[in-house]
């Protein structure tokens, strides 16, 4: 299994495929796994390079968490795989990564994918997740708690779906690297802290932002936000996707992915 050490902790990642590497970053609560669904057709034109961030998955999750902690581990990972440059992709929180990524470390990163994000979260937002963090903590149904985070990541057409949702929660009741309610509440008060507002219009990356035009817990605004103060960002709405736009609308997702990676 592929780990290295960095900052006192244990990172897990996975390679696949072949060209040009581009490193992926998850979102709250979300590891390498959940780029599942895109994984077959992009390792055919890229070198995926899949992070399970601290505090999720096969990483570790006891420690300190932070943003800039999270950018700084991107960063470590592209150094001790001897690369110069990668391409950055990061979805929700995984995107507010990225953008600390190339605002520390511009030199290392060819470009910027932004999906489903935001330069800040929301205050609604910040008591939505808190008070997700304290029904984990407090041992509610997990299957009652995945639901109720579906209900915000999807639109309402997965609903439509019964078997698809059970199917759904039955892998994340299995899954064999859960992450610990702790770790959870840390990323969440990770996302609270961030704040890109001030600097959005020094990032030099070229980026490209995509979003659900469904999505009702990053909307599009704050999609168009990061389009209009990142300097040459272009912006696409995904019709009738929602904030999970790689599971939902795979196949629109990739194909914006190659369109802007590969021109």
């Amino acid at each position: 299994m592929p780990y290295f050490k960095h900052d006192g902790i244990t990172l897990y990642y996975e390679q696949h495929g072949e060209g040009s590497p581009l490193l992926m970053l998850a979102g709250l609560a979300s590891d390498s796994q959940s780029w599942l669904p895109v994984l077959e057709v992009l390792s055919k034109s890229f070198r995926l390079i899949l992070l399970d961030n601290r505090g999720v998955g096969r990483s570790t999750q006891d420690c300190e968490i932070n943003i800039e902690q999270m950018a700084d581990d991107c960063a470590a990972l592209v150094s001790h795989l001897g690369l110069s440059k990668v391409n950055l992709l990061g979805h929700s929180m995984g995107g507010m990564v990225a953008m600390e990524s190339v605002r520390r470390y511009p030199k290392l990163f060819e470009r910027l994918f932004l999906a489903g994000t935001g330069a800040k979260n929301s205050a609604r937002n910040n008591i939505l997740f808190r008070d997700w963090a304290e029904q984990y903590e407090s041992g509610q149904a997990p299957a009652i708690w995945f639901r109720t985070l579906f209900s915000w990541i999807f639109s309402e057409r997965f609903f439509e779906n019964p078997k698809f949702i059970d199917d759904s929660i039955g892998y994340l009741l299995n899954y064999p690297w859960p992450q610990s309610p702790s770790a959870f509440r840390k990323q969440v008060e990770a996302i609270a802290l961030f704040d890109a507002t001030g600097w959005l219009d020094k990032i030099g990356t070229p980026t490209r932002v995509i979003v659900g035009s469904e999505d009702i817990l990053l909307p599009p605004p704050n999609s168009s936000y990061l389009a209009e103060r990142i300097p040459g960002a272009s912006l696409a709405i995904i019709k009738g996707a929602a904030h999970s736009i790689h599971i939902e609308s795979a196949e629109e997702f990739i194909n914006d992915v190659l369109h802007f990676l590969q021109n």
